[in-house]
């Protein structure tokens, strides 16, 4: 079972576990913050130019996740430094249809700073971080067709 930080303001991980989103969510409530965004992406029953998808397999390049992930709630605070608490938690291994393969929060005194930092999150976690899917669809199985090279995290 994961374990949620209890003194920090940061949560970054990447697990074989299924991702705790009531606890992401319990965990970035702050007193100070008025907004909580949270994302969780989901696995779905296709992707581009397939049908069929039944499940997805998630490998990494572990000993970089963490570093990357934790590059990406830094220029978070630095861009949005009103962001009280960011996580940014991605899973590895089998995934079936509708379980959450990656989850980010931000949370701030207000909801436009939370969805701003969450979407940047998300959208460089995309881009920055070495994560890879593979998907068993009706047709066989194939590696994710939208990959790109991986970039270094702006700011970092």
């Amino acid at each position: 079972m994961m374990t949620v930080p209890s003194e920090q303001d940061t949560w970054v991980e990447l697990t074989a576990e299924e991702l705790p989103i009531g606890a992401v969510y319990d965990w970035a409530l702050d007193p100070a913050a008025g907004a909580v965004v949270l994302f969780s992406g989901t696995v779905r029953d296709h992707a581009e130019h397939r049908t069929g998808v039944t499940q997805l397999v998630y490998e990494a390049y572990e000993s970089e996740v963490a570093p990357r992930l934790a590059d990406i709630a830094a220029e978070m605070r630095r861009r949005w430094p009103s962001v009280r608490k960011a996580a940014l938690l991605h899973r590895v291994g089998t995934l079936s249809l509708t379980e959450s393969s990656v989850v980010v929060a931000a949370s701030s005194p207000h909801r436009d700073v939370a969805f701003e930092a969450a979407r940047f999150g998300i959208d460089t976690l995309k881009a920055t971080v070495p994560i890879w899917k593979q998907e068993h669809h009706d047709a066989g199985t194939d590696w994710g067709l939208q990959s790109q090279p991986i970039a270094q995290v702006p700011g970092s």
